[in-house]
């Protein structure tokens, strides 16, 4: 037998909280317990080692069998719903990372029912996908955005478009990772799955470019449906040699010469369905004659394909400096990475304390850089690139939006007791905003309830968080917040506060000279701290500040 290897990560807030001793159990496909792990401080087990079939079989496309062995997983940490995840693919070599995440339990009348998740066969297994790319490719395609950005997050409907499925926000990092895993075998040759994320980027980078679905009334990127796009599976594990090739080649795409939009590129397995695009297994049979990621592409598609990169990316906070920071580095984008850093540790101890002067990448800076990489999958070589800012800056975004949201908790006063008003579509005030406030909470721990915006008129955006947190909870999902949903709202939010984890205290202070323009909300967000601790630590006793003046800012 051939051994692969396992690593469970449980987490919440989209990654922003880690739960330290959850208890985990792997199972093999029998329902035997093979391991019993508990997990660290940053929410990880130990990587185990699960007898799998050797990676001759998931190399050649004529095997009958399925060229892997599948195992379970469950997850309970307390104060949460436990989660189970089911038939995971592991393959011969390969180190697969489990992320799961879990929802809070209620402040009361919670079942500890189990949630379910089933991982399933990789879609190059399939034989009914892509039906429809190939009549897809040739229709013109409006071009609406002015530039290729990469969506951070993309929005995925978990269905066909015409179905009543769930929307759900995933990082693009995250997004193609996920679509990578559930689409191809890991145990391909390194340009055949390069050759495959080029394809799986641009052709998500191309949804978005052209607005295909919310240029037709669709409130999403893309769908998860291989009739029409491709494959994401809500809650699956993910492959190192896949998440090692993604990190590489991240924000690159396929267009062809003298054109700016993202290349439609369609594909298929190539066996047991052929398109008008890339042969997933043709990948590997070109792949192992020696070519590269960047032939196999031109092979299936036009000869004037070329790789371009984009830097931009959406909801960033800083846009990534160009180059990668190292030892030696030094400035303001280092400072900005010292200041993230300083911050994600709070909730993630076992990154080290940063000693370096600001804005000089010393060997402190490294290792923090190196253990926060490890954290979060990526190679960990103590180098800033791309997709290390841009993980870190959505790390800092997810555990200084938790932080600010308690803040306007308590500013809002929104205490024990619900409010008595029935709100529907077309109501305005005070506790609509009430209303948006707690589903801005809620939304950080169920992906497929989006955040509305808190501006006190219950628009469709307030409506359809509404619905897909009555759908979460088993209630009628009309729209309407009346006792029941009021009641449902306020437990999940008071759940939440009794059962999160909260950060470590603050580790030092810095100073900070206020400039034209500041404000105590946008010192607060910079150094992921609150408005509260800015002005206890100042003994402020109003939101005003002046120009020059010098703030000590807990970080």
């Amino acid at each position: 037998m051939a051994i692969g290897y396992l690593q469970i990560q449980a987490r919440t807030a989209q990654d922003a909280v880690p739960l330290m001793g959850a208890r985990v159990w792997v199972l093999d496909d029998e329902g035997n317990t093979t391991y019993q792990l508990v997990t660290d401080e940053s929410g990880e087990t130990r990587a185990v080692s699960l007898e799998t079939m050797d990676a001759s079989y998931s190399q050649s496309p004529g095997y009958p069998g399925k060229p892997y062995v599948e195992y379970s997983v469950t997850v309970d940490a307390e104060g949460f719903k436990p989660v189970s995840v089911g038939e995971i693919p592991i393959f011969d070599g390969q180190t697969t990372v489990l992320p799961v995440m879990l929802a809070p339990l209620e402040e009361r009348g919670t079942s500890r029912m189990i949630e379910y998740i089933d991982v399933g066969e990789p879609a190059v297994e399939f034989a009914d996908q892509r039906q429809q790319q190939d009549q897809e490719e040739d229709v013109p395609q409006p071009i609406v955005l002015r530039q290729v950005v990469i969506p951070n997050p993309i929005t995925v409907h978990l269905g066909a478009p015409n179905t009543q499925a769930a929307n759900v926000q995933v990082p693009f990092l995250n997004y193609v990772k996920n679509v990578a895993s559930s689409e191809v075998y890991p145990t391909w040759p390194r340009e055949a799955l390069k050759a495959n994320v080029y394809a799986i980027m641009s052709f998500a980078l191309n949804r978005v470019y052209t607005e295909w679905y919310r240029s037709r009334g669709y409130n999403f990127d893309i769908t998860n449906s291989t009739a029409y796009d491709q494959y994401y599976v809500q809650g699956r594990p993910i492959y190192d040699s896949i998440s090692d090739v993604v990190d590489e080649l991240y924000g690159e795409y396929v267009r062809r010469r003298g054109q700016s939009s993202p290349y439609f590129t369609s594909f298929c397995n190539g066996t047991t369905t052929t398109c008008n695009g890339l042969s997933q297994w043709g990948s590997v049979s070109l792949a192992n004659q020696g070519y590269s990621a960047e032939r196999i592409l031109r092979y299936y598609y036009p000869d004037d394909i070329e790789l371009a990169k984009t830097n931009i990316v959406t909801n960033a906070l800083s846009s990534y400096p160009g180059t990668a920071l190292r030892v030696g580095s030094s400035g303001l984008d280092v400072q900005t990475l010292q200041t993230w850093l300083g911050r994600v540790r709070r909730n993630y101890p076992a990154i080290p304390t940063i000693t370096d002067p600001e804005g000089t990448f010393g060997e402190s800076t490294r290792a923090a850089v190196q253990k926060f990489q490890s954290i979060f999958n990526l190679t960990a070589d103590g180098i800033v690139g791309k997709t290390t800012w841009y993980k870190l800056s959505g790390i800092y975004t997810a555990v200084t939006r938790l932080a600010e949201l308690d803040s306007e908790g308590t500013s809002l006063g929104i205490g024990t007791v619900p409010p008595s008003a029935v709100l529907r579509q077309g109501s305005r005030g005070q506790d609509v905003i009430t209303l948006q406030y707690l589903l801005n909470v809620i939304a950080q721990y169920y992906p497929n309830i989006l955040a509305p915006a808190q501006d006190g008129i219950f628009g469709n955006e307030t409506r359809q968080s509404v619905v897909a947190f009555q759908r979460q909870m088993g209630l009628s999902p009309d729209g309407i917040v009346g006792r029941q949903t009021w009641r449902a709202l306020y437990n999940n939010y008071l759940g939440i506060g009794e059962n999160v984890p909260s950060p470590g205290p603050d580790v030092g202070m810095a100073t900070y000279t206020v400039q034209a323009g500041d404000s105590l909300w946008k010192i607060a967000r910079r150094y992921g701290t609150t408005v509260e601790a800015i002005k206890q630590a100042n003994g402020l006793t109003s939101d005003i500040i002046v120009v020059g003046q010098v703030l000590r800012i807990p970080v």
